[in-house]
């Protein structure tokens, strides 16, 4: 069975109570800005490891207040040995309508180490039986705006994307800009690119922030190109959906020993994975909320009445939607105290 055909075949069952992706997002918005917020304490102190923990332990219990019932598909993972927000785990309060989630408590732990630009906590939901779940680690993607959607061919060569993309625009290959993970993998892909007269943003960390730039109006870039996380990958599509962009990814297991796990589960690892594949409706929610500066996010900002959050938030009425928020001051406590706070307990996994 390919993914493909996964998706294509799980549906919500029929009597599924109705799920409100505009209501739910209000309350999406509590466990970003919980999570963002409980990093604060551990920007630049050089523990990405302590500041993840402490953004799964709010994000988990901030979800646990949302109503319905929801249920991680793409969690901490395998990858992360997470006890916390593992895919299967339930959250919500148990009542009303199935929602699946998608979840990166901090997406760019490395820039929140090190008190750099890009660091988000991050999460999207759609129906049941509507996001694609993966145990792969990495995955090849191809990410666009809606200016530019119907002209990517993940199977082209990428000098093909490229002219492509710039005739959507109406615009030279020179004026192109694109979003490139700064890693080893991809050092004959940048060059080419760069031959082609196309730009290149290098960026360490952050494939969902990367591909926001690509995807929300007032972007740096273009196009996000090249090999990312496979869960990034499942989270980034919702907001692709719900902007009217277009994705197209493939599976690129970066080990034999990832290559040969999905092999055993019957995964085609070949197969071209379209928007439709990766989030099967537009019923979607996505929420992110900065928890160090950005293009597109701010930081929390300390005020007299507490907290200011940066927070984007995109559904189907609202594509997409700045939301600056106040949190209570209690949120920044360990901040304000000037103390590092002490990493937060897994609790055991049911």
């Amino acid at each position: 069975m390919t993914p493909a055909e996964a998706v294509e075949g799980s549906t919500a069952p029929p009597d599924e109570p109705h799920r409100d992706p505009d209501g739910l997002a209000l309350h999406l918005l509590t466990a970003t800005q919980a999570a963002a917020m409980a990093c604060l304490g551990w920007v630049g102190r050089g523990d990405k490891n302590a500041a993840d923990a402490d953004a799964v332990a709010a994000m988990r219990a901030a979800l646990a207040e949302v109503p319905g019932r929801g249920r991680v598909v793409i969690g901490e993972g395998e990858k992360d040995d997470a006890p916390m927000l593992y895919q299967g785990e339930e959250l919500g309060t148990g009542t009303g309508g199935g929602w699946d989630l998608a979840i990166d408590p901090l997406e760019g732990t490395n820039f929140c180490a090190h008190g750099t630009e890009g660091a988000i906590a991050v999460l999207a939901t759609a129906p049941r039986g509507a996001l694609w779940g993966t145990s792969g680690f990495y995955m090849d993607k191809l990410v666009v705006g809606p200016g530019a959607a119907g002209a990517i061919d993940i199977e082209a060569p990428v000098e093909d994307n490229l002219r492509r993309i710039a005739e959507a625009l109406g615009k030279p290959v020179e004026q192109v800009v694109t979003i490139v993970l700064d890693k080893p993998r991809h050092q004959e892909l940048i060059p080419r690119i760069l031959e082609c007269g196309a730009a290149v943003v290098r960026i360490s960390d952050g494939d969902v922030m990367g591909s926001l730039q690509a995807l929300v109006p007032g972007g740096t870039a273009d196009v996000s190109i090249g090999v990312g996380g496979a869960p990034e990958g499942v989270i980034t599509a919702c907001a692709v959906r719900l902007m009217g962009g277009d994705m197209q990814g493939r599976l690129a297991p970066q080990s034999d020993q990832e290559r040969a796990k999905l092999e055993a589960e019957g995964v085609d690892i070949d197969a071209v994975l379209t928007l439709p594949d990766l989030v099967a409706s537009d019923d979607c929610t996505f929420v992110a909320t900065a928890v160090t500066n950005s293009a597109l996010l701010r930081a929390p900002e300390r005020t007299l009445s507490g907290w200011r959050t940066s927070s984007l938030l995109i559904t189907p009425r609202h594509r997409p939607l700045f939301v600056d928020a106040l949190v209570p001051p209690t949120a920044g406590a360990a901040y304000d105290a000037g103390t590092t706070p002490a990493p937060a307990e897994a609790s055991p996994a049911p």
